[in-house]
């Protein structure tokens, strides 16, 4: 019976060892995963300026997460966001159909999907003129 019981201790305790093994892995597994996908980050286009035009500088230097959060500030009698795909985006054409977004509340907040993610001013001549971007999200 000493016996018996001696192998269940050693069971046992393998089996606290396998939990401290899963613990740590899980932790090490939370670290490596970016913070923007356990919350997200908030990025305003265009800093202070706003939505406008030419913003391949408000893009340097930034990397974008599925989740992370834009906020497009404008000034809405003279401007919109249309969420677009790619064929849109490169025609600067605002799609009619159920998965094209037009935003017009001056203050819009998109999330990022994983991918490439389009957004262009739907107003007339606006996206030729260069108020368009393109956001690749990991």
């Amino acid at each position: 019976m000493a016996a018996a019981a001696a192998r269940r201790g050693r069971g046992s305790a393998s089996g606290g060892g396998v939990v401290l093994l899963c613990l740590v892995a899980a932790a090490l597994l939370m670290e490596a995963v970016p913070a923007a996908e356990a919350g997200g980050k908030t990025y305003y286009v265009g800093d202070a300026a706003g939505w406008g035009r030419n913003l391949d500088w408000w893009l340097a230097g930034k990397t974008f997460y599925a989740g992370d959060v834009l906020v497009f500030k404008y000034n809405k009698e003279y401007h919109d966001v249309a969420v677009v795909g790619g064929k849109g985006y490169r025609r600067c054409k605002v799609p009619r159909n159920k998965d094209t977004a037009v935003l017009r509340t001056g203050y819009d907040q998109v999330t990022l999907r994983r991918g490439n993610n389009y957004f262009i001013c739907g107003m007339p001549g606006h996206c030729d003129a260069g108020m368009k971007l393109t956001v690749k999200a990991w």
